[in-house]
């Protein structure tokens, strides 16, 4: 299918591994130019050779904490007017709610719910101008399912969930699209982190606790990269014009609602 991105210019933010490179590569799949964001240099610059060489795309890279002012000022320098915009940010570590603080708390709105906000305000003026543009937030199931240890996380992207709901209907009318992207237990380094932190705290073996946790899943896998990579592309795509203000869940069945 051609998702009519050809030259389109995205920001994929926190887009040297996991789940925002899935999300640059389909970019760059669908003829995006890209602007990889990352805080490892070297990594960075693998992910964009092992892009351009596949896909033989612009990629530019911007080593920066997209969470800082500066972060963002240098991705926007680095592209001022994307099409394409895709909010993404490490959450904060696992915790339980008793060991935060308030400057935790503060960090973590900081991360999950600001950052995106401010990055929106940024390019929302330019695609209204230009009459096209599609962000794609990258939450998670734990905005709808609580997940041990994740709460500040799931309160963060609850908030950024409803303050969007009411913007995305003022962007509408521009051919902007404003969605998000719930990942559930997909095969990243974070969820690897779970399964380190609970053989930690039940001397369980590693293997077991991922063989349990896949068995839960309907789909009795976990997600990849890659998969929610070409969803996120199809968002951003000409097809998805009428689509706006979703939560789109990717969790192989896991969270149990009809609606």
């Amino acid at each position: 299918m051609d998702l009519g991105l050809e030259g389109r210019k995205a920001i994929i933010c926190a887009s040297s591994r996991g789940l925002g490179r899935g999300c640059a590569e389909a970019l760059a799949e669908a003829g995006c130019d890209i602007v990889l964001n990352g805080r490892n240099e070297t990594v960075l610059a693998e992910t964009r050779s092992a892009i351009e060489a596949a896909f033989g795309v612009s990629v530019t890279c911007v080593a920066a904490d997209v969470s800082t002012p500066a972060g963002q000022e240098a991705l926007l320098a680095a592209c001022p007017h994307p099409d394409i915009l895709v909010n993404n940010n490490g959450g904060p570590p696992r915790r339980d709610y008793t060991e935060l603080d308030r400057a935790a708390m503060l960090d973590g709105a900081v991360q999950n719910f600001i950052t995106p906000v401010e990055l929106i305000q940024a390019v929302a003026p330019g695609m209204k101008e230009r009459g096209f543009g599609r962000i794609v937030n990258i939450t998670s199931l734990s905005v709808k399912m609580p997940i041990e240890g994740l709460d500040l996380s799931s309160g963060a992207r609850a908030g950024l969930t409803a303050f969007l709901a009411g913007v995305c209907r003022q962007l509408a009318p521009h051919g902007i699209t404003i969605n998000n992207l719930l990942p559930g237990k997909m095969d990243t380094d974070r969820l690897k982190g779970g399964f380190d932190h609970a053989a930690r705290q039940t001397g369980r073996a590693l293997e077991d606790i991922r063989a349990e946790q896949a068995a839960e899943i309907p789909a009795r896998r976990f997600g990849n990269a890659a998969e929610f990579g070409q969803t996120c592309a199809f968002l951003c795509s000409r097809h998805a014009g009428y689509i706006t203000g979703q939560n789109i869940l990717m969790d192989g069945g896991l969270f149990r609602a009809a609606f």
